[in-house]
């Protein structure tokens, strides 16, 4: 059996044909062009344009993470083999209290922070001059917040727990 199916007419060889049902309606609801038409983009999509300026951290701020707040973080263990201390505070007294206390044991750990609760840049500035030569970045700690079941700051993640 041959059937004419292709562009060319090159006819198509059936080896077996075990019933079945068509993919017709699969293509059709695609909304696809016919082939060989050229591809038109749609008029209502718009690309962005590059920035002209570069980003600067600033662009970031505010970062606030609606799933953390300040408060009492219990200590518990986890396994997390690997993973680089890191320690999450935010722009509020108790985090600047806790990151003036524990700076030293920090950066003995090697540790890296992540303010995730911070409106401007004299707020993460302040924080930097407290934490001295830790990494501090802006960053949402949302997602960290759920896979650790994290809910207040500051606290430090390490590969073996989560303390206060």
């Amino acid at each position: 059996m041959s059937l004419s199916a292709s562009a060319d007419n090159t006819p198509l060889i059936v080896v077996q044909d075990r019933g079945g049902v068509s993919t017709l309606p699969y293509y059709q609801a695609m909304d696809l062009p016919p082939i060989g038409a050229p591809l038109v983009r749609p008029e209502y999509v718009e690309v962005p344009k590059a920035p002209t300026q570069p980003i600067s951290e600033t662009d970031m701020l505010p970062v606030r993470s609606a799933l953390l707040s300040p408060g009492t973080v219990e200590r518990r263990s986890i396994k997390a083999t690997g993973f680089r201390p890191l320690f999450l505070v935010g722009d509020d007294e108790r985090s600047r209290n806790w990151l003036h206390q524990r700076a030293a044991s920090l950066r003995a750990l090697g540790a890296v922070g992540l303010v995730v609760n911070v409106d401007t840049a004299e707020g993460l500035a302040s924080l930097r001059d407290l934490a001295s030569v830790l990494t501090l970045s802006p960053a949402s700690g949302d997602d960290l917040a759920q896979r650790l079941e994290i809910r207040h700051y500051p606290v430090l993640i390490t590969a073996t727990g989560i303390e206060q």
